[in-house]
């Protein structure tokens, strides 16, 4: 890999193949390698499908729930 160069061939080949939710959980993942940082990732969409499996929470309380936790997080 040369000095300008910031993903291999072979990353670069994998990238071409993701779809929009695999793109962003490896920018994340990558972005956090490349910082140092070992924070996790949170999937917001698995999230809301599970909240949403939860007895008693409808679609408008779900959207409300969704929006303070986006909030929290700065999304």
């Amino acid at each position: 890999m040369t000095e300008n160069e910031i993903i291999d061939r072979e990353t670069y080949r994998k990238i071409k193949k993701m779809n929009r939710d695999e793109l962003t959980k490896f920018i994340l993942r990558y972005g956090a390698e490349l910082t140092g940082s070992e924070e996790r990732v949170i999937d917001l969409s698995a999230l809301q499908s599970e909240l949403g499996n939860i007895k008693g929470i409808g679609e408008k309380r779900l959207e409300e729930i969704m929006s303070v936790i986006e909030k929290f997080l700065n999304v």
